[in-house]
């Protein structure tokens, strides 16, 4: 089912280019908590839900586009966790720094996830503990690579006083900034060594990138050691967490 899914985000990610490229219009409005939605967010859930729906009925979908409520998913143990186009503020800036995710969440675990980016034609994919790239058609597998001094991949978008706090008491080494779900991905294929987070995230920006760099061997916790875990929950809100080789 991996390719039928890696495919699955190539057509949307070819949606989402069609407004990028200035085909169609962008189409800004805002939600509830303030952040932005295009249209192509809105296009790449409409090709992604129709595309799951099409290949497994029987697993219920939570999308960032479409969240499900709390009574209808709290019993949920298996379910597809989408974010049609993570990274919004990076696609409406023109940066390139955007990604589809699509996971798959088996008893609150990412067990098998997708991160495609659009601009590149780069993908990420992974399942059964091991995590590929696809480059120019070509796929390797990725895995986590130590390195000294590590190089620590930070939010592009939403950098705090506890991330510089944090920064300040690491000791030797070097920060880049990247938007998306990326962030997870450079640390799975070893370009980076850290990737902590203290600002909010939700589910959906998470669950793809994580499957990918568990796959690759590295460790996804929160700030109390725990294993980030997408079981159902009220909120769709993340806890701090980092990604790191140990």
């Amino acid at each position: 089912m991996i390719e039928q899914i890696c495919q699955l985000a190539r057509d949307a990610g070819a949606a989402i280019m069609e407004v990028y490229s200035g085909e169609k219009p962008l189409d800004v409005t805002r939600k509830l908590d303030d952040s932005p939605v295009t249209a192509a967010d809105m296009a790449a859930h409409r090709v992604i839900a129709a595309g799951l729906l099409a290949l497994s009925p029987e697993i219920p979908l939570l999308s960032e586009e479409d969240p499900q409520g709390w009574e209808e998913r709290r019993n949920w143990t298996r379910y597809w966790l989408v974010d049609p186009l993570d990274g919004t503020k990076e696609f409406i800036n023109g940066n390139g720094d955007f990604t589809v995710n699509i996971a798959l969440i088996e008893d609150g675990k990412p067990v098998m996830g997708v991160v495609y980016v659009p601009v590149t034609g780069v993908m990420y994919y992974a399942m059964k503990n091991t995590a590929w790239k696809e480059e120019g058609g070509v796929s390797k597998q990725i895995q986590v690579l130590d390195a000294r001094p590590p190089l620590v991949v930070v939010s592009r978008s939403h950098a705090d006083q506890e991330l510089k706090d944090y920064l300040s008491q690491l000791g030797e080494h070097q920060t880049v900034a990247v938007g998306s779900s990326l962030k997870f991905c450079l640390v799975a294929e070893g370009a980076a060594q850290l990737y902590p987070r203290f600002g909010p995230t939700s589910i959906w920006d998470t669950a793809a990138g994580h499957a990918v760099a568990m796959a690759a061997g590295a460790q996804v916790h929160d700030w109390q050691g725990k294993p980030l875990t997408y079981t159902p929950k009220e909120s769709f809100l993340n806890p701090g967490f980092r990604v790191s080789l140990f």
